[in-house]
């Protein structure tokens, strides 16, 4: 079985409160401030923002330690950077 399961995890990174926006935002892959402008919106428009959010910090879990899958992918995806061959210096 593959381990390419997207999962959803609050942000240990990306937090203010409980890290449920950091982590919806890395989920779908956009800024945590929309999602942060989202809630409070529906805080202040529908009354249940709040609630909402209080609900998921509950349900989601939180994001492991240690490093996070989107760092493990940007550094399988870059290219090891080649070093310049030291200037010897010669003794007299």
């Amino acid at each position: 079985m593959s381990d390419d399961v997207k999962r959803l995890y609050r942000s240990n990174d990306d937090r203010w409160l409980g890290g449920v926006c950091g982590g919806l935002a890395k989920y779908f892959g956009i800024d945590s401030t929309v999602v942060r402008v989202i809630f409070i919106l529906l805080a202040l428009i529908i009354g249940g923002g709040f609630l909402i959010y209080i609900i998921m910090w509950i349900i989601i879990p939180q994001e492991p330690d240690g490093a996070s899958a989107d760092m493990l992918e940007a550094a399988a995806e870059e290219e090891p950077e080649e070093k310049e061959p030291a200037e010897e210096e010669e003794e007299a």
